[in-house]
C-alpha cells in the first residue's frame, strides 16, 4: 500500500503536537487574572464567614455536610466536583502540549485556595504561554512549540 494523499490546506496546521493558530489578544489574559484575584477573594470571603459561624478551625467534614445539607446546596457541590474534575484533567493536558511550567503552583491553589481562583490563573498563564509562542514564531500566532 502507498502512502495515503496528503491533505493540504486548514488540516496541514492541525497538528496534535502544536496549538491551534489564534490571534494574540493581551487584553483577554488581564480578564482571566481580574477574575482569579475575584475567584481568589470572593470564596475566601465566604470561607472567613464559615470559620466565624462554626469555630476557627476549619472542620472539613462540617463544610462538606452543609455543602450538601439540602438538594439546593448538593445540585451546586456536584456542579462544581464535575466541572472542576474535567477542567482539571483539561489543564494537565493543556499545559503539556504547550510544554508550560510550574502547573503544580496552579493544581495546589485549586484545592487550597479556590478552583475558581486556579481556573481562571491556569487561562491567564495559557494565555501568556500562548503570546510566548507567538512571539517565538515572528508572526503573531503560536504555530509553533518550542
Amino acid at each position: 500500500m502507498g502512502q495515503p494523499e496528503r491533505m493540504t490546506g486548514a488540516v496541514d496546521s492541525l497538528n496534535a503536537n502544536q496549538p491551534a493558530p489564534t490571534a494574540v489578544r493581551p487584553w483577554l489574559a488581564w480578564i482571566y487574572l481580574a477574575l482569579a484575584i475575584a475567584g481568589g477573594v470572593l470564596p475566601w470571603m465566604a470561607n472567613l464567614d464559615y470559620m466565624r459561624e462554626y469555630g476557627s478551625s476549619f472542620d472539613l467534614s462540617l463544610f462538606v455536610a452543609l455543602a450538601n445539607a439540602n438538594a439546593a446546596a448538593q445540585s451546586l457541590s456536584r456542579d462544581l466536583l464535575v466541572g472542576a474534575s474535567a477542567v482539571t484533567i483539561w489543564m494537565v493536558v493543556e499545559s503539556r502540549r504547550l510544554q508550560m511550567r510550574h502547573l503544580w503552583v496552579v493544581l495546589l491553589s485549586s484545592v487550597t485556595i479556590a478552583f475558581a481562583f486556579a481556573a481562571p490563573l491556569f487561562l491567564y498563564l495559557r494565555e501568556r504561554r500562548l503570546a510566548e509562542l507567538a512571539r517565538a514564531s515572528g508572526n503573531g500566532t503560536p504555530s509553533a512549540l518550542p
